[in-house]
């Protein structure tokens, strides 16, 4: 849906003689974010699409007819990985399974193993193949930046077996010490907290507005509007806050991996 409404909106910027520059200066948006739009790697939030329609003199065409934010995860999320790839931040938090970026290969293909209904080999094969690729924005020693806040869950439910998690525990440790990515602990201790109705991923650019993508049971939402995405981060901060630090989120990383070592 996200691609016939930038087709249209493409459509007309195109019979009104105006270019994307042309357009982004005249709705106060940037030449990039209309080229997202367009190309149906984004949704404009209601007021882009008003000021879209005010430019165009389209009605309320773009703002009536924006494509619905209920959407199943692997529509949104398409939008959300390609987002993904060209962000210079990346927040991530989690309740049940490490991220997908930082996930090693024989803990991708444990939890791909979960999916219901169940895939063949062949499609399990091409999904991982997918999430390790999303991992190779981590081979930038810079950018994106990236920040990952656990809920003691993740580290300690044994996903695959006691040494797949050691495997896995033991390349976020590795992460952590080479300065690429922050790991901050949620533990047990805290108690109810911001955030525990699902997972969360907020994304930063160097020339468009900041989104966050959301995620729980069989949906996923991508969310651009501006008031959305500042109360999304503002509950990450909250959760962040009552996270362990990164020393003591570090030493909680070794401790769970060494145990499952030795399970193993």
């Amino acid at each position: 849906m996200t691609s016939t409404y930038g087709d249209w909106l493409k459509q007309q910027r195109e019979t009104a003689g105006l270019t994307q520059q042309e357009l982004a200066d005249a709705a106060v948006m940037t030449r990039s974010h209309i080229s997202h739009i367009e190309a149906g790697r984004r949704v404009p939030s209601q007021e882009d699409a008003r000021r879209l329609d005010r430019v165009l003199n389209t009605g309320n065409v773009l703002s009536s007819f924006l494509p619905a934010e209920d959407a199943a995860v692997a529509t949104y999320f398409e939008a959300a990985r390609l987002l993904e790839q060209q962000a210079v931040m990346i927040r991530e938090f989690a309740l049940s399974f490490v991220p997908g970026i930082l996930q090693t290969e024989r803990y991708a293909r444990a939890v791909l193993d979960t999916s219901f209904p169940p895939v063949g080999e062949e499609e399990c094969d091409r999904r991982l193949v997918t999430r390790l690729e999303r991992a190779k924005i981590l081979d930038d020693p810079v950018t994106p930046v990236v920040w990952a806040l656990l809920d003691e869950a993740v580290l300690r439910r044994v996903v695959g077996s006691p040494d797949v998690m050691a495997e896995q525990l033991t390349h976020l440790v590795r992460l952590v010490e080479s300065g690429r990515v922050r790991v901050h602990v949620v533990p047990y201790g805290v108690g109810a907290y911001q955030l525990l109705q699902g997972m969360l991923t907020l994304l930063w650019f160097e020339d468009q507005p900041p989104v966050a993508y959301s995620e729980g049971v069989q949906v996923g939402k991508l969310h651009d509007s501006p008031t959305v995405v500042a109360r999304l981060q503002s509950a990450y901060h909250l959760a962040l806050s009552d996270a362990l630090s990164l020393k003591e989120s570090l030493a909680m990383l070794k401790a769970v991996a060494k145990e499952f070592g030795h399970d193993a």
